[in-house]
Parts: C-alpha cells; structure tokens; sequence
C-alpha cells in the first residue's frame, strides 16, 4: 500500500539552536533512508513566505517551536488535523517558562483527536505537570534514574573565591598560561559581561566567540556548529532564560520599578535563546562560571555540558563574596544527591600570579561602558551581516562557509600587541616549562653543551683554519706542463 506524502510527525523544542541540532540528528539517523523520511525545522526567523516552499512538500517531520509552528497553522501553510500521528514535546520543562503556553494551547486545535504524544523533560516541574495534563491522556511514565552529574572521577568540580577585579585576573592567567587546555564554555550572567570579558581577553591576543540571544538565529547555530567542529576553544555564553525569574513569581516594588527600564532591552532579545540546555556542545573539556549560576538546576545544566558520553570534565566556579550562599545551596544539593560531587577548593597560589596583576589593571581600563556598547553594536551588525550570507550565499557554496568567522576582535584599535607574549620573569618558576617549552628545551641543550670537553673542540678548531692548512701547488704543475711541451 503506497501512503500519500503528509506531515506525520511534529517535534516542538523551546529554541532555535536545540531545532536545528534535532533536524540534524534525525537526517543522520534516518541516513540510509533520506528519500522515504524527510525532515524540516521551521524554527528560523525566516519569513512565513519563505519558508511555505518546504512545508508545501510535504515533509515527513517538522521540527519548530510553539510560536512558529502555530504562525504556519494560522496562515495556512501547514495543515495537521488529518494527517498528524505523532507529536514530540522535548525539554518539556522549559516551554512554559519560555512563555509558550498560550502558543500550546492554541496549536492543540489544530491537531487531530487521536495521535501519539511523547513528552521529555529533565526536571519533573509543576510546569511539566500541567503540561501533561494539557497534552496526555492516560500516560506511561519512564524515570531514568541516576545521579544529575557524572561521579568524581569523570567530572572534577572546583571552587575557587576570589572578587571582580581577582575574577579577570584568574581567567587570564588559566588561559594564558595555559592551566586550562581543550575547548571550553564560559558562562556568564549578562549579555554585556559577555563584551566585557571578550574585549578584555582581547587585549593579550586571546580569541573567544560570544553566544548570546542578541545574535542572529543563524549565526547562533553557525558558531555551535564550527566550536563542535574545532574552530574555536573558548566561548563566553550568557544563560538568561536558566536566570530569569520563574513564571508567575511575585515582583517586589523594587523589581517593578526596574521592569519598564528593562522593556526595551528585552524587547532586542530573542526569547527563544537558549544554550545551557539541550544543546549539544561536543568535546567540551571545561566549563567555567565566571559569574556563579543563580539556582542549583541552573548550576546543573552549565556543568552538564562537559564529561558527556563518558569522557572527562572539569568545572571551575569563580565564586564572590555576594555568592557564597549558592555555593552553600549548590553544595548541600549535590551532597545528597552524589557524594563525590561536591565542589572542591581550587589549590592556586594568588600570590604567585601577583605580577600579572597590573596588565589586567591596564587591560581592565580600556574596556568602558561605552567600549563595551560599541562592541555590541559592532558584533550584531557584523552578525546580520553573516546571517545573510548564510541564509543566501552559503547555501550554493557550502565549504566556503568554513572562511566564516566569529571570533574577531572587536575593538582592534586598543589592542596592544606586547600584551601577546608574557615576560618569563612573571611567570612562576613551577609552570614556565608549560608557558614557554621551547626556551626550556633551549636551555637545557644549552646545559648539555657546556658538558663536553672543550680542549678538543678546539684542537678541531684548529685544524680546520685554512690560513694552517692551506698548501699552493700550482706552480709545479705549470712547470711540469712545460717540460713535456
């Protein structure tokens, strides 16, 4: 029996990037069979109009958020309600505080009396709960059980406390000095940490990339694809969906008073921005909170992003002052949960670094509040601009998106270039055969050299000098030529 070709299944994911990322699992796994299952994620900002073509073909998986989804629904470009048979919900616990439930609800019209619902969520909320009930009827539950994060020996948590100013000297001396090796997250806690941080890394030659949910869409999912591919190690995330406070929570005065100063701010957001969840990061070696998450699910799901697939982590917390007391939650949360969990103190001598104290100093006061807006204002038009060439002309020339980069410097003009090397003077005497190996190698060979005999080395000085050994035969042979004429 040949069936007609019709939308069967729909996957509904909270953002853009974990869209994407599940398009591309589903192609790989249905590899093998890429003519008789075919899959289309609608979850791009592109136009409605745009993106009519893919859904008029019919494909067999659509992939999207609420919102967008439920756009196609409305202007009549996908149609469900006879042909649907299944419906995939991930990360289920984050829809309704993305602000998608009005969007649930609606779509529910548009879909058949009958068809089969999965639902997948990491935490088991009271969001989740009504979600089941909104979307399940009768439901088996499955509970994996085991530890939230890796054991002991897999995952390696560390604490170390130190400031704001002794939080910038750190991250450049584990960089520089190359204490931390292999690709890393750094998590921040706003998107202008996020430029403040880059450009001050900028000033000693060190790349990073910015993910944020002010960037494209596009661009977004172009720089977590070329991290997984090994084109960059560091990147500075912000996670403000994990920092927002929960839906429906009671605003104090205070808060109320800042909500209007806020509103245009977020309104250059993108709510379905999401990083610390789902996504997958691969090969992650560390992660590094240089401002400390806010709650211990969003503490989890950071450090989730290293010692996946059993291969080992680490996880660095910087810790102030004013966030003792998430340390203490987090700390009291992972005790119970996994003995070995717990975050242990960081063994690093401050005073040893205490030279590189001033070249943060002076890196730190060229990056001002109006440095750090007019870098942001640089990346996002430097950003719309990729997405455009990524949208169009990466499509018909798709190795030439490899020439694409996103971890340029943003303020080139207050680099310095001395700022690059590091004076061996500075560095501590136990890590300067890591920090300069060739100038160890160097003077060791020079050690060995000073060993060998130098009386001989002379006498084979000697005996090579041309004005000693040098003997003129010429004459003869003019000579004897002579003769035999």
């Amino acid at each position: 029996i040949v069936r007609e070709q019709d939308v069967r299944a729909l996957v509904l994911v909270p953002t853009k990037e974990l869209g994407q990322q599940v398009q591309n699992m589903m192609r790989k796994l249905a590899a093998f069979c890429s003519r008789d299952v075919r899959v289309a994620d609608i979850s791009g900002k592109a136009d409605l109009s745009a993106q009519r073509p893919i859904l008029m073909e019919k494909p067999d998986v659509v992939v999207g958020t609420p919102s967008r989804v439920l756009a196609h629904l409305n202007a009549q470009n996908l149609v469900l309600h006879s042909t649907l048979e299944m419906l995939v919900v991930d990360e289920a616990d984050l829809l309704f505080s993305f602000g998608f439930e009005a969007d649930l609800k609606n779509l529910l019209c548009h879909l058949p009396k009958i068809y089969q619902s999965f639902l997948m969520s990491a935490t088991f909320t009271e969001d989740v709960q009504a979600l089941k009930e909104l979307l399940l009827h009768n439901p088996v539950i499955l509970k994996l059980q085991g530890s939230q994060l890796p054991g002991g020996s897999q995952l390696q948590q560390y604490s170390i406390k130190c400031e704001e100013e002794d939080k910038f000297l750190l991250i450049y001396t584990l960089l520089r000095l190359r204490l931390v090796q292999g690709k890393t997250l750094v998590f921040v806690g706003a998107v202008d940490r996020c430029y403040r941080l880059k450009l001050f890394l900028e000033q000693f030659s060190i790349p990073a990339c910015v993910l944020n949910s002010e960037l494209p869409v596009q661009s977004r999912c172009h720089i977590i694809t070329q991290f997984n591919q090994g084109f960059y190690d560091y990147i500075i995330a912000t996670d403000e969906q994990s920092l927002s406070a929960p839906a429906g929570a009671a605003q104090t005065s205070e808060g109320k008073g800042k909500r209007k100063a806020t509103e245009k701010e977020a309104k250059s957001k993108d709510k379905e921005y999401g990083v610390s969840r789902g996504v997958d990061f691969q090969n992650v070696s560390n992660v590094i909170n240089f401002d400390f998450p806010t709650t211990v699910d969003s503490y989890i799901h950071r450090v989730g992003r290293t010692a996946r697939a059993d291969n080992p982590g680490t996880a660095l917390s910087f810790v102030s002052s004013t966030e003792t007391a998430l340390l203490t939650e987090v700390e009291e949360a992972l005790m119970g949960d996994n003995a070995d969990c717990v975050l242990k103190p960081y063994q690093f001598k401050m005073e040893e670094i205490e030279g590189f104290r001033y070249r943060c100093r002076d890196a730190m006061r060229s990056v001002t509040k109006q440095a750090v807006r007019e870098a942001r204002l640089k990346e996002i038009k430097q950003e719309l601009l990729n997405s455009e060439k990524l949208k169009t002309y990466f499509e018909d020339n798709p190795r030439d998106l490899q020439l694409l980069r996103h971890d340029k410097d943003l303020h080139p003009a207050v680099v310095k270039p001395h700022l690059k090397n590091v004076p061996e003077y500075l560095v501590p005497e136990t890590l300067r055969s890591v920090v300069n190996p060739l100038s160890a190698r160097r003077k060791l060979r020079k050690e060995k050299q000073e060993g060998v005999a130098k009386p001989s080395f002379k006498k084979n000085v000697l005996g090579k000098n041309p004005l000693k050994s040098f003997r003129y035969t010429g004459g003869r042979n003019r000579k004897g030529k002579a003769g035999q004429s």
